[in-house]
């Protein structure tokens, strides 16, 4: 039924129930979606002149060309639905998070008998204890080698109630990093009274800790058992390490989230601080797109929606910067995510307003930061673009170059590369890689003619087959045709494949990449004449990384061809060795360097391997 009524009709027949709405364009692209406690009277709303809308929501409703809703239950439901589908299709007037980051947490495997101690970014409802999430990967691996050095919990992942009693305990407790539950001896309540010391440390009261640890270690002191009382005093300096790098910044000692948000040329960037039992343990930013980015409450809405969708964990509380429309409904869904209440607060005064303006005073400084580095990175590459044009005398900046390059070892093995730049930055994706085919030996000039022949060629075709049809030629694998070619060589390359160009009726500017005595960047040939380019100019870096990373991929893929090429052939030399045989063995062990360390019983339990057959493979790599 949503797919045969007109858009028309579908806005009158609209239900007034709670659901997602979906609306396409004419090319029937998801370009935004949204949830409603009314179907009805929201999604009229967007086709109501009188409501005064925001230039992007006016032309969003330009474009929409067709609507499609799902009818849910509750409200609720339609919230999870809205977020999962925006995640999965990435709307264009839907507010974006830009970074899908997913954040290391420590994770404490209370459910247990023997709990351990690990670093996840996973957060699942299996009964552990998860701390986090942490910003700074190094920190929390320190965090992690302190507490392994002062609580002896085991870091084997064992099942101990297998393995109890009939193994040997490993070094770790020799050393006494770990108290080797594995030898069934182990209390379960003395282990677990070691795992509550390391909750509370990561909880943050370490300080009732260094209270006790100093008594102990007084204790020691005056029963002249020196070596306790340093290993003590060892304990409370790694405790205080750990404290150093929690700032109290809430005398509420709860777990919350601060949100706030700073605007500036037209950018959006959300501060978040992670606060843990009135610690501060870590802060990111996030940069926001498309939507209407001037209603804050809109902003905050949409932003919390996708951070949250994810496997991330969800505090007791969260201080906003400003109101949001839909704060009950997302309360109840983050709540049932945490599996308690969790609380939603604009606060406008006292210390958690001003906690609301140290996050936001942040986020201001962030977004400045971030469009200085914005406008230093645009010089760097559409700037060394401009500039590539003005010294080769273009009339137009080259959006896209592509570079070429030829690797071989004295002639075998020759292989071509093609790397691509767009705006000044490497497009990966559209890499390409070519075998040789046509030429043998060491013959630069004809590998580069044959590398571009062949892909121009794919182009052409791929161009006429894709307009036929009516799809973009980004679709395709050479249909994208460059505004610059770039050869890793000099006039000798750029004639071998002037020709090939002019015979496909392709008029591209190529330029030749040429290297000093030292097999350093020098400059440019174009139209038979050497440019010299400035080595402190950004035209001389862009260049520079340009030719860096041709060369850089067609080695890697020669050396991959050549080290493929000495196994099979250093294979082949066995006797009793065919396809199958040498294929089995690279598939149990890797690699020729691992057949080679073999023993005949091993070989031998190759697929299709014999005893004979095993015994010469092994004798003739010994002898």
């Amino acid at each position: 039924m949503n797919e045969i009524l007109s858009l028309e009709d579908k806005l009158k027949n609209l239900p007034e129930n709670p659901g997602i709405y979906i609306m396409k364009d004419e090319g029937n692209e998801i370009i935004y979606v949204g949830k409603a406690k009314n179907l009805k009277n929201r999604v009229r709303q967007y086709f109501q002149a009188s409501k005064g809308h925001s230039p992007k929501v006016v032309a969003m409703v330009e474009r929409i060309r067709n609507l499609e809703y799902i009818i849910t239950d509750t409200e609720l439901e339609a919230l999870i639905l809205e977020c999962n589908l925006i995640k999965k299709h990435m709307p264009k007037y839907n507010i974006l998070l830009k970074d899908d980051k997913h954040y290391p947490y420590i994770k404490v495997t209370v459910n247990e008998d023997y709990p351990r101690i690990m670093i996840t970014r996973e957060i699942k409802k299996d009964g552990s204890r998860y701390f986090g999430p942490y910003t700074d990967k190094m920190a929390v691996n320190r965090t992690i080698e302190l507490i392994n050095k002062l609580f002896p919990i085991r870091s084997c992942n064992k099942n101990m109630a297998r393995v109890a009693g009939k193994e040997r305990p490993c070094l770790n407790f020799h050393i006494k990093r770990c108290m080797a539950p594995c030898q069934g001896n182990v209390d379960k309540q003395d282990y677990k009274e070691v795992v509550k010391g390391i909750i509370m440390v990561l909880d943050g009261k370490q300080e009732e800790m260094i209270g006790e640890l100093e008594q102990k270690m007084q204790q020691a002191a005056e029963g002249l058992d020196f070596e306790r009382a340093a290993e003590i005093r060892d304990s409370i300096a790694s405790l205080r390490k750990i404290g150093e790098r929690q700032k109290i910044i809430s005398s509420a000692f709860t777990d919350q989230d601060i949100i706030a948000m700073a605007k500036e040329d037209g950018q959006v960037c959300m501060q978040v601080f992670f606060v843990r039992g009135g610690k501060l343990i870590g802060r990111e930013h996030f940069l926001l797109d498309g939507g209407d980015l001037d209603d804050g409450g809109e902003v905050i809405s949409s932003f919390i929606k996708q951070f949250y969708n994810g496997d991330t964990y969800v505090p007791k509380e969260i201080l906003l910067q400003y109101e949001i429309e839909d704060a009950e409904i997302i309360g109840s869904w983050l709540s049932d995510k945490r599996g308690s209440k969790v609380t939603i607060t604009v606060p406008k005064k006292g210390e958690k307003h001003k906690l609301i303006e140290m996050v936001s005073k942040n986020a201001e400084d962030t977004i400045k930061l971030l469009i200085e580095k914005y406008k230093q990175d645009e010089q760097k590459t559409l700037g060394a673009i401009k500039e590539l044009s003005d010294y080769i005398g273009l009339a137009k900046a080259p959006k896209r170059i592509e570079a070429f390059d030829i690797s071989h070892l004295q002639g075998v093995e020759n292989v071509g590369s093609m790397i691509v730049f767009e705006n000044g930055r490497p497009k990966n994706r559209d890499y390409r890689r070519f075998k040789i085919k046509y030429v043998e030996g060491a013959n630069d000039y004809e590998s580069m003619r044959e590398v571009l022949e062949r892909r121009f060629k794919h182009g052409i075709k791929e161009r006429e087959q894709l307009e036929r049809e009516g799809k973009d030629l980004d679709s395709g694998k050479f249909a994208v045709l460059p505004d610059l070619i770039l050869l890793d060589g000099g006039l000798g390359q750029i004639n071998a494949v002037l020709p090939v160009l002019q015979e496909l009726g392709i008029e591209i500017p190529v330029c030749g990449m040429v290297k000093d005595e030292k097999h350093r960047t020098r400059g440019l040939i174009y139209n038979k004449q050497e440019i010299t380019i400035p080595i402190s100019s950004y035209t001389f870096r862009l260049i520079t990384n340009v030719q860096d990373e041709a060369h850089r991929f067609a080695i890697t893929y020669h050396r991959s061809l050549r080290g493929k090429t000495t196994v099979k052939s250093q294979l082949d030399e066995v006797p009793g060795i065919g396809p199958a045989r040498r294929q089995a063995l690279l598939k149990k062990f890797g690699s020729l360097k691992n057949i080679k360390n073999a023993t005949i019983e091993e070989l031998s339990n190759v697929q299709g391997m014999n005893q004979k057959t095993a015994e010469m493979i092994f004798n003739y790599f010994k002898l």
